[in-house]
Protein backbone atom coordinates (compact mmCIF):
# COMPACT_ATOMS: atom_id res chain seq x y z
CA UNK A 1 0.00 0.00 0.00
CA UNK A 2 3.11 2.61 0.56
CA UNK A 3 6.09 2.00 -1.57
CA UNK A 4 7.08 -1.70 -2.23
CA UNK A 5 3.70 -4.26 -1.65
CA UNK A 6 4.24 -6.55 0.64
CA UNK A 7 2.99 -9.95 -0.67
CA UNK A 8 0.59 -10.92 2.34
CA UNK A 9 -2.66 -11.77 0.95
CA UNK A 10 -5.09 -8.75 1.33
CA UNK A 11 -8.98 -10.60 0.77
CA UNK A 12 -11.10 -9.48 3.60
CA UNK A 13 -11.81 -13.14 4.58
CA UNK A 14 -9.02 -15.35 4.79
CA UNK A 15 -9.04 -18.70 2.67
CA UNK A 16 -7.87 -22.30 2.85
CA UNK A 17 -4.32 -22.10 1.21
CA UNK A 18 -5.07 -22.13 -2.99
CA UNK A 19 -3.22 -20.94 -5.51
CA UNK A 20 -3.49 -17.27 -6.16
CA UNK A 21 -6.10 -16.06 -8.53
CA UNK A 22 -5.42 -14.95 -12.23
CA UNK A 23 -5.10 -10.70 -12.38
CA UNK A 24 -8.84 -11.33 -14.65
CA UNK A 25 -10.27 -13.68 -11.94
CA UNK A 26 -9.09 -10.75 -9.36
CA UNK A 27 -10.82 -8.20 -11.48
CA UNK A 28 -13.91 -10.09 -11.41
CA UNK A 29 -14.00 -10.48 -7.65
CA UNK A 30 -13.45 -6.17 -7.81
CA UNK A 31 -16.47 -6.06 -9.98
CA UNK A 32 -18.64 -8.17 -7.69
CA UNK A 33 -18.64 -11.26 -10.02
CA UNK A 34 -17.64 -14.85 -8.86
CA UNK A 35 -14.38 -15.78 -10.04
CA UNK A 36 -13.48 -18.94 -11.87
CA UNK A 37 -12.69 -22.07 -9.34
CA UNK A 38 -8.61 -22.71 -9.44
CA UNK A 39 -7.19 -25.61 -8.44
CA UNK A 40 -4.25 -25.84 -6.01
CA UNK A 41 -1.24 -27.62 -7.51
CA UNK A 42 -0.96 -30.49 -5.71
CA UNK A 43 -4.62 -30.99 -6.67
CA UNK A 44 -4.07 -31.53 -10.36
CA UNK A 45 -3.83 -35.09 -11.79
CA UNK A 46 -4.35 -36.41 -14.99
CA UNK A 47 -7.51 -36.51 -16.98
CA UNK A 48 -6.82 -40.15 -17.13
CA UNK A 49 -6.60 -40.60 -13.72
CA UNK A 50 -9.50 -41.10 -10.90
CA UNK A 51 -9.06 -37.66 -9.10
CA UNK A 52 -9.16 -38.14 -5.17
CA UNK A 53 -11.86 -37.21 -3.57
CA UNK A 54 -12.55 -32.97 -2.76
CA UNK A 55 -12.62 -32.33 0.73
CA UNK A 56 -15.57 -31.28 2.31
CA UNK A 57 -17.58 -27.84 1.38
CA UNK A 58 -19.82 -25.80 2.90
CA UNK A 59 -23.48 -26.20 1.52
CA UNK A 60 -24.15 -22.65 0.47
CA UNK A 61 -21.60 -20.27 -0.21
CA UNK A 62 -21.04 -17.14 1.68
CA UNK A 63 -21.28 -13.47 0.66
CA UNK A 64 -17.86 -11.51 1.10
CA UNK A 65 -17.56 -8.60 3.44
CA UNK A 66 -14.99 -5.94 2.66
CA UNK A 67 -13.48 -5.19 5.98
CA UNK A 68 -10.28 -4.30 5.47
CA UNK A 69 -7.62 -4.54 2.77
CA UNK A 70 -4.66 -3.29 4.83
CA UNK A 71 -0.97 -4.68 3.64
CA UNK A 72 1.67 -5.51 6.44
CA UNK A 73 3.41 -2.52 5.22
CA UNK A 74 0.85 -0.71 6.41
CA UNK A 75 0.60 -1.77 9.64
CA UNK A 76 4.50 -1.24 10.04
CA UNK A 77 4.16 2.15 9.21
CA UNK A 78 1.26 3.00 11.24
CA UNK A 79 3.43 1.47 14.36
CA UNK A 80 6.22 4.02 13.23
CA UNK A 81 3.80 6.81 13.29
CA UNK A 82 1.80 6.10 16.38
CA UNK A 83 4.91 5.49 18.36
CA UNK A 84 6.38 8.97 17.16
CA UNK A 85 2.65 10.41 18.13
CA UNK A 86 2.63 9.08 21.73
CA UNK A 87 5.90 10.40 22.38
CA UNK A 88 5.41 13.89 20.69
CA UNK A 89 1.26 14.76 22.00
CA UNK A 90 0.40 16.20 25.45
CA UNK A 91 -2.47 13.32 26.57
CA UNK A 92 -3.48 15.08 29.39
CA UNK A 93 -4.07 18.78 27.56
CA UNK A 94 -5.74 16.76 24.89
CA UNK A 95 -8.27 15.24 27.34
CA UNK A 96 -9.83 18.48 28.04
CA UNK A 97 -10.11 19.23 24.56
CA UNK A 98 -13.79 18.10 22.93
CA UNK A 99 -13.51 14.94 20.42
CA UNK A 100 -13.95 16.79 17.04
CA UNK A 101 -10.90 19.15 18.44
CA UNK A 102 -8.60 16.55 19.79
CA UNK A 103 -9.35 14.59 15.87
CA UNK A 104 -7.98 18.12 14.29
CA UNK A 105 -4.73 18.37 16.78
CA UNK A 106 -4.10 14.40 16.49
CA UNK A 107 -4.50 14.97 12.27
CA UNK A 108 -2.10 17.90 12.25
CA UNK A 109 0.49 16.26 14.77
CA UNK A 110 0.79 13.43 12.38
CA UNK A 111 0.44 15.08 8.91
CA UNK A 112 3.70 16.41 10.64
CA UNK A 113 5.26 13.32 11.77
CA UNK A 114 4.66 11.97 8.12
CA UNK A 115 6.41 14.99 6.61
CA UNK A 116 9.50 14.52 8.79
CA UNK A 117 9.19 10.68 8.68
CA UNK A 118 9.73 11.32 4.75
CA UNK A 119 7.02 8.56 4.10
CA UNK A 120 5.67 8.17 0.43
CA UNK A 121 1.86 7.72 0.53
CA UNK A 122 -1.48 8.69 -1.81
CA UNK A 123 -3.49 11.01 -0.21
CA UNK A 124 -6.24 8.47 -0.19
CA UNK A 125 -3.84 5.74 2.16
CA UNK A 126 -2.77 8.84 4.29
CA UNK A 127 -6.54 9.62 4.92
CA UNK A 128 -6.88 5.96 5.95
CA UNK A 129 -3.62 6.41 8.31
CA UNK A 130 -5.24 9.64 9.98
CA UNK A 131 -8.89 7.46 10.94
CA UNK A 132 -7.24 4.66 12.52
CA UNK A 133 -4.51 6.71 14.62
CA UNK A 134 -7.72 9.13 15.77
CA UNK A 135 -9.59 6.22 16.46
CA UNK A 136 -6.82 3.95 18.42
CA UNK A 137 -6.30 7.57 20.34
CA UNK A 138 -9.71 8.66 20.59
CA UNK A 139 -12.30 5.89 19.89
CA UNK A 140 -12.19 1.85 19.92
CA UNK A 141 -9.23 1.26 17.35
CA UNK A 142 -9.80 -1.27 14.73
CA UNK A 143 -13.65 -2.23 15.75
CA UNK A 144 -14.85 1.47 14.94
CA UNK A 145 -16.03 0.36 11.43
CA UNK A 146 -17.17 -2.27 12.46
CA UNK A 147 -19.33 -0.42 14.93
CA UNK A 148 -20.30 1.63 12.59
CA UNK A 149 -22.03 -0.62 10.81
CA UNK A 150 -25.68 -1.73 11.35
CA UNK A 151 -25.83 -5.15 9.51
CA UNK A 152 -23.21 -6.90 11.95
CA UNK A 153 -25.32 -8.35 15.28
CA UNK A 154 -21.91 -9.62 16.60
CA UNK A 155 -18.31 -9.06 16.95
CA UNK A 156 -15.67 -11.76 18.73
CA UNK A 157 -12.14 -11.04 18.74
CA UNK A 158 -9.79 -14.13 19.84
CA UNK A 159 -6.73 -12.43 20.67
CA UNK A 160 -4.82 -9.61 18.92
CA UNK A 161 -5.10 -11.50 15.14
CA UNK A 162 -8.02 -12.76 14.68
CA UNK A 163 -11.91 -10.80 14.48
CA UNK A 164 -15.04 -12.61 13.50
CA UNK A 165 -18.34 -10.46 13.05
CA UNK A 166 -21.95 -12.38 12.39
CA UNK A 167 -23.78 -10.99 9.37
CA UNK A 168 -27.06 -12.21 8.25
CA UNK A 169 -26.99 -15.47 11.15
CA UNK A 170 -23.80 -16.25 9.84
CA UNK A 171 -19.97 -15.87 11.20
CA UNK A 172 -17.50 -14.44 9.09
CA UNK A 173 -13.46 -14.07 9.27
CA UNK A 174 -12.10 -10.84 8.87
CA UNK A 175 -8.92 -9.75 8.49
CA UNK A 176 -9.20 -7.21 10.95
CA UNK A 177 -6.88 -6.98 13.33
CA UNK A 178 -4.76 -5.05 16.26
CA UNK A 179 -1.52 -4.34 16.49
CA UNK A 180 -1.10 -6.41 19.61
CA UNK A 181 -2.65 -7.72 22.61
CA UNK A 182 -1.74 -4.66 24.63
CA UNK A 183 -3.43 -2.42 22.06
CA UNK A 184 -6.70 -5.25 22.67
CA UNK A 185 -5.97 -5.11 26.41
CA UNK A 186 -6.31 -0.80 26.17
CA UNK A 187 -9.50 -0.59 23.83
CA UNK A 188 -10.88 -3.18 26.46
CA UNK A 189 -9.97 -1.39 29.75
CA UNK A 190 -11.65 2.04 27.41
CA UNK A 191 -14.88 0.39 26.99
CA UNK A 192 -15.32 -1.16 30.46
CA UNK A 193 -13.97 1.90 32.55
CA UNK A 194 -16.55 3.95 30.75
CA UNK A 195 -19.28 2.25 33.45
CA UNK A 196 -17.11 1.78 36.21
CA UNK A 197 -16.30 -1.65 35.58
CA UNK A 198 -13.00 -2.97 35.38
CA UNK A 199 -10.87 -5.70 33.64
CA UNK A 200 -7.33 -6.89 34.48
CA UNK A 201 -5.09 -9.47 36.51
CA UNK A 202 -7.16 -9.40 39.33
CA UNK A 203 -10.39 -9.34 37.84
CA UNK A 204 -10.36 -10.97 34.42
CA UNK A 205 -13.69 -11.04 33.28
CA UNK A 206 -16.39 -8.67 32.67
CA UNK A 207 -19.52 -7.93 31.57
CA UNK A 208 -20.04 -3.96 30.59
CA UNK A 209 -22.15 -1.93 27.81
CA UNK A 210 -21.35 0.20 24.95
CA UNK A 211 -22.77 3.97 25.03
CA UNK A 212 -25.76 2.76 22.29
CA UNK A 213 -26.48 0.12 24.96
CA UNK A 214 -24.39 -3.22 22.85
CA UNK A 215 -23.39 -6.01 25.52
CA UNK A 216 -19.76 -6.42 26.10
CA UNK A 217 -17.93 -9.05 27.49
CA UNK A 218 -14.35 -9.10 27.98
CA UNK A 219 -12.15 -12.32 29.53
CA UNK A 220 -8.62 -11.45 29.96
CA UNK A 221 -5.41 -13.53 30.53
CA UNK A 222 -4.39 -15.33 32.72
CA UNK A 223 -8.01 -17.43 31.91
CA UNK A 224 -8.05 -16.75 27.91
CA UNK A 225 -5.32 -18.10 27.07
CA UNK A 226 -4.54 -16.47 23.44
CA UNK A 227 -4.88 -12.86 24.54
CA UNK A 228 -7.74 -10.84 25.90
CA UNK A 229 -10.98 -12.35 24.07
CA UNK A 230 -13.42 -9.09 23.64
CA UNK A 231 -17.70 -10.17 22.39
CA UNK A 232 -19.80 -7.58 21.28
CA UNK A 233 -23.70 -8.27 21.09
CA UNK A 234 -24.68 -5.08 19.03
CA UNK A 235 -28.17 -3.71 18.74
CA UNK A 236 -29.80 -1.58 15.87
CA UNK A 237 -29.83 1.94 16.78
CA UNK A 238 -33.23 2.22 15.36
CA UNK A 239 -35.75 0.34 18.14
CA UNK A 240 -37.11 -2.86 15.97
CA UNK A 241 -41.26 -3.58 16.65
CA UNK A 242 -43.51 -5.90 16.12
CA UNK A 243 -43.81 -4.74 12.76
CA UNK A 244 -40.24 -4.70 11.75
CA UNK A 245 -40.67 -8.44 13.05
CA UNK A 246 -43.24 -9.29 10.98
CA UNK A 247 -41.71 -7.99 7.86
CA UNK A 248 -38.26 -9.88 8.46
CA UNK A 249 -40.57 -13.13 8.71
CA UNK A 250 -40.04 -14.07 12.85
CA UNK A 251 -43.71 -13.65 12.96
CA UNK A 252 -47.05 -13.34 11.22
CA UNK A 253 -49.34 -10.28 10.96
CA UNK A 254 -51.67 -13.04 13.32
CA UNK A 255 -49.27 -13.65 15.77
CA UNK A 256 -48.10 -10.13 15.87
CA UNK A 257 -51.74 -9.08 16.84
CA UNK A 258 -51.92 -11.95 19.86
CA UNK A 259 -48.52 -10.63 20.94
CA UNK A 260 -49.81 -7.01 21.19
CA UNK A 261 -53.00 -8.11 23.14
CA UNK A 262 -51.09 -10.27 25.51
CA UNK A 263 -48.57 -6.93 26.38
CA UNK A 264 -51.39 -4.87 26.34
CA UNK A 265 -53.70 -7.06 28.63
CA UNK A 266 -50.82 -7.08 31.24
CA UNK A 267 -49.96 -10.55 31.71
CA UNK A 268 -46.91 -11.88 32.93
CA UNK A 269 -44.70 -12.60 30.29
CA UNK A 270 -41.66 -15.14 30.48
CA UNK A 271 -39.52 -14.69 26.74
CA UNK A 272 -37.54 -18.74 26.20
CA UNK A 273 -34.79 -19.42 23.89
CA UNK A 274 -31.24 -20.44 23.18
CA UNK A 275 -28.09 -17.35 23.04
CA UNK A 276 -28.80 -14.82 20.06
CA UNK A 277 -31.93 -16.18 19.49
CA UNK A 278 -33.51 -12.65 19.90
CA UNK A 279 -34.62 -12.63 23.34
CA UNK A 280 -33.71 -8.92 24.26
CA UNK A 281 -34.59 -7.58 20.83
CA UNK A 282 -38.45 -9.39 21.60
CA UNK A 283 -38.46 -7.85 25.08
CA UNK A 284 -37.73 -4.47 23.42
CA UNK A 285 -40.66 -4.86 21.15
CA UNK A 286 -42.85 -6.45 24.00
CA UNK A 287 -42.47 -3.51 26.13
CA UNK A 288 -43.90 -1.41 23.40
CA UNK A 289 -47.04 -1.99 24.35
CA UNK A 290 -47.06 -0.54 28.07
CA UNK A 291 -48.51 2.55 29.17
CA UNK A 292 -46.83 5.43 29.00
CA UNK A 293 -48.13 6.34 32.99
CA UNK A 294 -47.01 3.33 34.18
CA UNK A 295 -43.62 3.18 36.28
CA UNK A 296 -41.39 0.66 34.82
CA UNK A 297 -38.22 -0.81 36.80
CA UNK A 298 -35.72 -2.68 34.60
CA UNK A 299 -32.83 -4.74 36.55
CA UNK A 300 -29.92 -5.97 34.29
CA UNK A 301 -26.36 -6.92 34.51
CA UNK A 302 -25.90 -4.94 31.53
CA UNK A 303 -28.11 -2.32 30.72
CA UNK A 304 -29.09 -2.52 26.83
CA UNK A 305 -33.22 -2.79 27.14
CA UNK A 306 -34.39 0.70 24.82
CA UNK A 307 -37.74 1.41 26.60
CA UNK A 308 -39.48 4.46 25.16
CA UNK A 309 -41.78 5.56 28.09
CA UNK A 310 -40.91 8.48 30.16
CA UNK A 311 -40.79 6.78 33.65
CA UNK A 312 -38.30 4.33 33.48
CA UNK A 313 -36.21 3.49 36.33
CA UNK A 314 -33.17 1.57 35.23
CA UNK A 315 -30.86 -0.50 37.80
CA UNK A 316 -27.72 -2.26 37.01
CA UNK A 317 -25.96 -4.97 38.96
CA UNK A 318 -22.28 -4.16 40.03
CA UNK A 319 -19.09 -6.83 40.70
CA UNK A 320 -17.13 -6.84 43.93
CA UNK A 321 -14.20 -4.15 44.42
CA UNK A 322 -10.46 -5.00 44.57
CA UNK A 323 -11.31 -6.03 48.70
CA UNK A 324 -14.08 -8.13 46.97
CA UNK A 325 -16.58 -6.27 48.83
CA UNK A 326 -19.57 -4.39 47.71
CA UNK A 327 -21.44 -6.72 44.80
CA UNK A 328 -25.15 -5.69 43.88
CA UNK A 329 -26.67 -9.08 42.61
CA UNK A 330 -29.58 -9.29 40.85
CA UNK A 331 -31.67 -10.39 43.64
CA UNK A 332 -31.08 -7.00 45.48
CA UNK A 333 -32.34 -5.27 42.97
CA UNK A 334 -35.01 -7.20 41.96
CA UNK A 335 -35.67 -7.57 45.87
CA UNK A 336 -35.09 -3.58 46.07
CA UNK A 337 -37.44 -2.69 43.57
CA UNK A 338 -40.11 -3.96 45.15
CA UNK A 339 -39.81 -0.70 47.75
CA UNK A 340 -39.91 1.82 44.56
CA UNK A 341 -43.58 1.24 43.82
CA UNK A 342 -42.93 -0.30 40.76
CA UNK A 343 -45.89 -0.73 38.18
CA UNK A 344 -44.11 -3.15 35.97
CA UNK A 345 -41.06 -5.16 36.51
CA UNK A 346 -38.52 -6.17 33.85
CA UNK A 347 -35.57 -8.42 33.96
CA UNK A 348 -33.27 -8.27 31.79
CA UNK A 349 -32.68 -12.47 32.21
CA UNK A 350 -33.17 -14.67 35.12
CA UNK A 351 -30.06 -16.91 35.52
CA UNK A 352 -30.25 -17.20 39.28
CA UNK A 353 -32.07 -17.67 43.02
CA UNK A 354 -33.75 -14.11 41.87
CA UNK A 355 -36.55 -15.99 39.82
CA UNK A 356 -38.35 -16.73 43.60
CA UNK A 357 -38.41 -12.90 44.09
CA UNK A 358 -39.47 -12.09 40.35
CA UNK A 359 -42.63 -14.63 40.84
CA UNK A 360 -42.81 -13.28 43.92
CA UNK A 361 -43.51 -9.58 42.58
CA UNK A 362 -45.88 -11.01 39.73
CA UNK A 363 -47.65 -12.78 41.84
CA UNK A 364 -48.27 -9.73 44.56
CA UNK A 365 -50.07 -7.07 41.98
CA UNK A 366 -47.36 -6.08 39.29
CA UNK A 367 -49.38 -7.04 36.49
CA UNK A 368 -47.50 -7.18 33.42
CA UNK A 369 -44.19 -7.79 34.85
CA UNK A 370 -41.75 -9.79 32.07
CA UNK A 371 -38.28 -11.35 31.76
CA UNK A 372 -35.77 -13.49 29.46
CA UNK A 373 -34.14 -16.92 30.50
CA UNK A 374 -32.12 -18.98 28.40
CA UNK A 375 -34.43 -22.30 27.46
CA UNK A 376 -34.83 -24.53 24.41
CA UNK A 377 -38.37 -24.72 25.08
CA UNK A 378 -41.73 -24.05 27.19
CA UNK A 379 -41.72 -26.90 28.93
CA UNK A 380 -37.68 -26.65 29.74
CA UNK A 381 -38.37 -22.83 31.03
CA UNK A 382 -40.23 -23.97 33.70
CA UNK A 383 -38.31 -26.34 35.03
CA UNK A 384 -34.89 -23.74 34.95
CA UNK A 385 -37.50 -21.61 37.24
CA UNK A 386 -37.59 -24.82 39.72
CA UNK A 387 -34.21 -25.39 39.51
CA UNK A 388 -33.26 -21.33 39.67
CA UNK A 389 -35.52 -21.17 42.75
CA UNK A 390 -34.11 -24.09 44.70
CA UNK A 391 -30.58 -22.61 44.22
CA UNK A 392 -31.72 -20.05 46.53
CA UNK A 393 -31.72 -22.19 49.39
CA UNK A 394 -35.48 -22.63 49.43
CA UNK A 395 -36.59 -26.17 51.02
CA UNK A 396 -40.10 -25.82 49.46
CA UNK A 397 -42.44 -28.43 48.07
CA UNK A 398 -41.94 -29.32 44.44
CA UNK A 399 -45.35 -28.95 44.23
CA UNK A 400 -45.35 -25.56 45.70
CA UNK A 401 -43.25 -24.14 43.61
CA UNK A 402 -44.93 -25.11 40.29
CA UNK A 403 -48.07 -23.49 42.10
CA UNK A 404 -46.19 -20.24 42.54
CA UNK A 405 -44.92 -20.66 38.92
CA UNK A 406 -48.59 -21.45 37.44
CA UNK A 407 -50.05 -18.12 39.64
CA UNK A 408 -47.51 -15.74 38.51
CA UNK A 409 -46.62 -17.06 34.83
CA UNK A 410 -49.33 -16.19 31.91
CA UNK A 411 -47.50 -16.62 29.35
CA UNK A 412 -44.20 -18.24 27.91
CA UNK A 413 -42.71 -16.99 23.76
CA UNK A 414 -40.10 -19.30 22.56
CA UNK A 415 -37.92 -17.69 20.48
CA UNK A 416 -34.99 -19.51 18.15
CA UNK A 417 -32.12 -19.14 16.05
CA UNK A 418 -32.88 -21.45 13.25
CA UNK A 419 -30.26 -23.50 11.36
CA UNK A 420 -30.29 -20.87 8.10
CA UNK A 421 -29.01 -18.34 10.68
CA UNK A 422 -33.21 -16.40 10.77
CA UNK A 423 -34.83 -15.92 14.11
CA UNK A 424 -37.99 -16.96 14.55
CA UNK A 425 -41.23 -17.01 17.36
CA UNK A 426 -41.58 -20.78 17.06
CA UNK A 427 -44.19 -21.25 19.90
CA UNK A 428 -46.94 -18.84 22.08
CA UNK A 429 -47.62 -21.14 25.15
CA UNK A 430 -49.60 -20.22 27.66
CA UNK A 431 -49.79 -21.35 31.99
CA UNK A 432 -52.96 -23.05 32.68
CA UNK A 433 -52.99 -24.68 36.02
CA UNK A 434 -51.66 -27.62 37.70
CA UNK A 435 -53.07 -31.50 37.33
CA UNK A 436 -51.51 -32.51 40.67
CA UNK A 437 -47.85 -32.06 40.47
CA UNK A 438 -47.82 -31.73 36.64
CA UNK A 439 -47.75 -27.96 35.04
CA UNK A 440 -50.89 -28.07 32.66
CA UNK A 441 -49.71 -25.87 29.15
CA UNK A 442 -51.17 -25.14 25.82
CA UNK A 443 -50.08 -23.67 22.95
CA UNK A 444 -51.63 -20.84 21.31
CA UNK A 445 -49.70 -20.74 17.93
CA UNK A 446 -46.35 -22.92 16.55
CA UNK A 447 -44.28 -22.56 14.00
CA UNK A 448 -44.35 -24.95 11.19
CA UNK A 449 -41.89 -25.56 8.77
CA UNK A 450 -42.43 -26.97 5.43
CA UNK A 451 -39.14 -27.00 3.46
CA UNK A 452 -36.48 -24.29 2.18
CA UNK A 453 -35.95 -22.32 -0.68
CA UNK A 454 -33.33 -22.20 -3.57
CA UNK A 455 -31.22 -20.30 -1.12
CA UNK A 456 -31.16 -22.33 1.46
CA UNK A 457 -33.85 -20.13 3.71
CA UNK A 458 -36.45 -22.17 6.03
CA UNK A 459 -40.18 -21.81 5.04
CA UNK A 460 -42.52 -22.04 7.16
CA UNK A 461 -46.00 -20.58 8.74
CA UNK A 462 -46.83 -19.99 11.87
CA UNK A 463 -50.17 -21.60 12.64
CA UNK A 464 -53.22 -21.60 15.57
CA UNK A 465 -53.93 -24.71 17.22
CA UNK A 466 -57.41 -24.85 17.67
CA UNK A 467 -57.52 -22.50 20.73
CA UNK A 468 -60.06 -19.48 20.76
CA UNK A 469 -60.47 -18.59 24.64
CA UNK A 470 -57.65 -18.78 25.92
CA UNK A 471 -56.84 -18.80 29.56
CA UNK A 472 -56.13 -14.65 29.62
CA UNK A 473 -59.74 -14.40 27.98
CA UNK A 474 -60.76 -12.95 30.49
CA UNK A 475 -58.36 -10.37 31.25
CA UNK A 476 -58.35 -9.50 27.64
CA UNK A 477 -61.99 -8.69 28.39
CA UNK A 478 -61.64 -6.49 31.38
CA UNK A 479 -59.18 -4.22 29.02
CA UNK A 480 -61.54 -4.46 26.02
CA UNK A 481 -59.41 -6.13 24.17
CA UNK A 482 -61.38 -9.71 23.47
CA UNK A 483 -62.77 -8.71 20.12
CA UNK A 484 -59.45 -8.07 18.46
CA UNK A 485 -58.15 -10.81 20.46
CA UNK A 486 -60.63 -13.58 18.77
CA UNK A 487 -60.08 -11.45 15.15
CA UNK A 488 -56.37 -12.82 15.43
CA UNK A 489 -56.78 -16.24 17.03
CA UNK A 490 -59.36 -16.49 13.99
CA UNK A 491 -56.57 -15.31 11.38
CA UNK A 492 -54.31 -18.24 13.17
CA UNK A 493 -56.43 -20.58 11.94
CA UNK A 494 -56.81 -19.37 8.38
Amino acid sequence: MFGKRSNAATDTIPRPPVAAPPPAAAQQAARGESPPRVEPAAMATPSTMKPPAPAPQPVKAQPRVTVDQRSEDYYQIKTLIFSALIDTIDLAQLAQLDPDSAREEIRDIVNEIISIKAVVMSIAEQEHLLQDICNDVLGYGPLEPLLARDDIADIMVNGAGRVFIEVGGKVQLTSIRFRDNAQLMNICQRIVSQVGRRVDESSPICDARLADGSRVNVIAPPLSLDGPTLTIRKFRKDKLTLDDLVKFGSISPAGARVLGVIGRCRCNILISGGTGSGKTTLLNCMTAYIDAEERIITCEDAAELQLQQPHVVRLETRPANLEGQGMITMRDLVKNCLRMRPERIIVGEVRGPEAFDLLQAMNTGHDGSMGTLHANSPREAMSRLESMITMGGYQLPMKTIREMIVGSIDVIIQAERMRDGSRRITKVTEVVGTEGDVVITQDLMVYEISGEDETGRLKGKHMGTGIVRPSFWERARYYNLERELADALDQLQA
